[in-house]
């Protein structure tokens, strides 16, 4: 299973482009947070990571996303 992980800094930030490019490489399930990366309680990230099982793929847009 393809998923997908979409992160931006705040509230008031626009996941439109993250969201086309999970369409666009076919992710079947997509979490976003919208908090900083500084913010180490990402709840999203913490619940992909749970869903995720041996053999799926997890997309990111970039690595930073991650950090």
């Amino acid at each position: 299973m393809n998923i997908g992980y979409i992160r931006v800094s705040s509230q008031e930030q626009n996941t439109i482009r993250q969201e086309v490019l999970m369409q666009d490489l076919a992710a079947e399930e997509v979490f976003i947070d919208k908090l900083s990366g500084k913010d180490v309680q990402r709840p999203e990230l913490q619940k992909m990571k749970a869903f995720a099982r041996k053999g799926d793929t997890v997309i990111v847009e970039s690595i930073s996303r991650f950090a």
